[in-house]
């Protein structure tokens, strides 16, 4: 779909999903609402995925930055290697 808004279909999608849940828990109301959220979500989702691959970023990778200098920084470590704090003993 492109140029075209998902957020359509996946509310669809959820709130079918949610009349489904809404009956099986006896609550309607519950599950037509979070059917709603879901359809949203699962909305959004696709969108994101298609402007993704419209921009020809669907390589499939992390969508989290690499780190330039190849180094990996623990958590709970220094750049020294030390630990940020505490001595691990007892109590006093």
């Amino acid at each position: 779909m492109s140029g075209r808004s998902s957020m359509g279909v996946g509310v669809a999608l959820g709130i079918a999903i949610g009349a489904g849940l809404g009956i099986a828990m006896d609550n309607l109301a519950l599950g037509l609402g979070l059917g709603v959220a879901i359809g949203v979500a699962v909305g959004a989702g696709m969108d994101a995925q298609a402007r993704k691959k419209a921009n020809g970023a669907g390589d499939g990778g992390s969508p989290v930055a690499d780190v330039s200098d190849g180094k990996s920084k623990g958590v709970g470590h220094n750049e020294d290697g030390g630990s940020d704090g505490g001595d691990g003993g007892g109590g006093d």
